[in-house]
C-alpha cells in the first residue's frame, strides 16, 4: 500500500466507523472505486484499533463507570446503575461475539461486494428514517434493561454484513425501544467498545500464528489516523445528533448506493 492509500483508507475508516453510514461498506467501496487492491487483514485491524482507542477516550468516564459497575456485580451489588450498565454492555455483546465467530469468515469470503453493499445501505437506511421519525423519544440511558441490551446487541450482530453500519443498526434498535437519540447513540459506542476489542484480539492472534509480512510501521500510521479522526466523528455526532437526526444520513446512503448502481453497474 502507498502512504495515500494508508492515509485516505485510515481517515474513511475513522470518518465513518461512528457514524451510521457503514465503515465496511466504505473500506470496500473506495478501493473499488480507486481502483486499489484489497488492503488485507492487517489495515483493518489496526484501523479497528485506532476507533477503539477513540471510543475508550471520548467515553472515559463511563467506561470508569462500567469497570466500577463490573466491580459491583462481582461483589453482589447488581442493584447499582453502573452494574446494571455492566451486565447490558456484557450480555449486549454475547450476539454479535458468537456470530462473528460462526459467520464471519464465510461474510468475509462471500458477502464483501458492492451489491451487497447496496442493498443494505438502502434498506437500512430506509429503515432508520422511519424509525427515528415514528418512534418516542422519552427514555434514557438510566431506564436501560437486559432485555433492551440483548435486542440491540442482536441488532448488531447484523453489521457484520458490510454495507449495514454497526452504529446504525444498533441507533436504530435503540431508537425503536423509545430511547431519545443522544442515549441511543451513547450506549451503541458503547457497545461497540468490547466487540472491537474482541475482534481486534481475535484477527491479531490470527495474524501472529500465520504467515502473513506484517507492514508495523504502516500499521501505527494508519491506527493513529483513525483514531483521531473517528475521535473528531464521535464529538461531531454526539453534538449534533439530537437536532438533525438520523435522516442526513439516511439520505446519504440512499444516494451513495444510487451512485454505486450508476458507477460499477
Amino acid at each position: 500500500m502507498t502512504w495515500l492509500q494508508i492515509i485516505v483508507l485510515a481517515v474513511v475508516q475513522g470518518l465513518t466507523e461512528f457514524l451510521p453510514i457503514s465503515s465496511s461498506g466504505h473500506l470496500i467501496l473506495v478501493p473499488a472505486f480507486a481502483g486499489w487492491t484489497d488492503q488485507g487483514l492487517p489495515f483493518d485491524v489496526a484501523v479497528h484499533f485506532g476507533s477503539l482507542g477513540a471510543v475508550c477516550v471520548f467515553f472515559r468516564n463511563d467506561i470508569a463507570g462500567l469497570i466500577r459497575g463490573t466491580g459491583d456485580v462481582l461483589a453482589g451489588r447488581s442493584e447499582t446503575l453502573q452494574a446494571r450498565m455492566a451486565w447490558c454492555i456484557g450480555l449486549g455483546t454475547i450476539p454479535a461475539a458468537i456470530a462473528g465467530l460462526l459467520l464471519a469468515g464465510w461474510i468475509s469470503a462471500n458477502l464483501r461486494s458492492p451489491m451487497i453493499v447496496v442493498v443494505t445501505l438502502a434498506g437500512y437506511g430506509a429503515l432508520m428514517a422511519l424509525v427515528d421519525r415514528f418512534a418516542p423519544r422519552e427514555r434514557n440511558i438510566s431506564s436501560i434493561r437486559i432485555r433492551d441490551a440483548i435486542i440491540i446487541g442482536t441488532a448488531q450482530a447484523l453489521s457484520l454484513v458490510p454495507g449495514t453500519s454497526r452504529s446504525g443498526i444498533t441507533i436504530t434498535a435503540g431508537r425503536l425501544l423509545g430511547f431519545s437519540r443522544q442515549d441511543a447513540a451513547r450506549f451503541s459506542f458503547l457497545l461497540s467498545a468490547p466487540v472491537i476489542l474482541l475482534a481486534t484480539i481475535y484477527q491479531v492472534v490470527k495474524l501472529i500464528t500465520g504467515d502473513i509480512e506484517v507492514p508495523w510501521e504502516n500499521l501505527a500510521v494508519a491506527a493513529l489516523v483513525s483514531g483521531i479522526v473517528a475521535y473528531l466523528s464521535i464529538d461531531f455526532f454526539m453534538r449534533f445528533v439530537s437536532a438533525l437526526g438520523l435522516l442526513p444520513f439516511a439520505i446519504y446512503r440512499l444516494i451513495l448506493a444510487s451512485v454505486i448502481l450508476y458507477v460499477l453497474y
